[in-house]
């Protein structure tokens, strides 16, 4: 059973900047592209970024380019979202899944119906 657990949300000024990890078990997990999601109250969960199950290709929804950066520690089972600059309209609950197939690549935005597993989401909440 694939378990993922998000951690490394919180409160933090305009500006400012988080790291979030999410911690994967239960897959091979250097075989499987891993992705960002987040969601306000009241929208529709949205894309945030994609690494593939090497980190060598990574995609970015265009409001994070230059802001975020997606890593991930195949040896220690774990993705980051390294968000700098945040502003308040990045405020949402992020949340990490794991692709359905093994060595997928990353060539452009994936959809949702990609990801097999996701985590419980952890809340960032940006202050203006």
């Amino acid at each position: 059973q694939v378990q993922l657990v998000e951690s490394g949300g919180g409160l933090v000024q305009a500006g400012g900047s988080l790291r979030l990890s999410c911690a994967a078990s239960g897959l091979i997990f250097s075989r499987y592209a891993m992705g960002w999601f987040r969601q306000t109250p009241g929208k529709e969960r949205a894309f945030v970024a994609a690494i593939n199950w090497s980190g060598t290709s990574t995609y970015f929804a265009d409001s994070v380019k230059g802001r975020f950066t997606i890593s991930r520690a195949n040896a220690e089972n774990t993705v980051y979202l390294q968000m700098n600059s945040l502003e308040p309209e990045d405020t949402a609950v992020y949340y990490c899944a794991a692709d359905k197939i093994e060595f997928r690549p990353v060539v452009g935005a994936p959809p949702q119906v990609d990801f097999g597993s996701w985590g419980q989401g952890t809340q960032v909440t940006v202050s203006s």
